[in-house]
């Protein structure tokens, strides 16, 4: 997914409780599930980030070598003013944009 196209807040704002609950009917289940999701997006964007930036990593690990690289704070400023993993999640939530499924009994347990 492209976490650069996704039109949502930028910062925190207040939430009506009751639009959380009612897909699960259970508060703490949607925590974990955005929580899961808010990890899945940060993994992903990490991973972009870390790819772009290593296209201007030195060969060498030399300290006086290390210089301020224009187009390395370009894009670390770029990716800082994108929307947060957080409410990411918590956008795809309330669009239904996020697929979870609850793990039903297992019948050997029940008794």
């Amino acid at each position: 997914m492209d976490y650069k196209k996704v039109r949502t807040e930028t910062e925190a704002i207040t939430r009506n409780k009751e639009d959380f609950f009612e897909q699960t009917n259970n508060i703490y289940e949607t925590v974990s599930i955005l929580s899961k999701r808010a990890n899945q997006i940060a993994v992903e964007m990490k991973s972009e980030l870390d790819s772009k930036l290593m296209e201007f990593a030195s060969p060498s690990d030399n300290l006086e070598e290390i210089f301020e690289n224009r187009e390395q704070i370009e894009i670390a400023r770029y990716y800082e003013r994108l929307a947060k993993p957080t409410l990411i999640s918590i956008d795809e939530f309330l669009n239904k944009k996020i697929y979870f499924k609850r793990p039903e009994n297992n019948p050997s347990t029940d008794q």
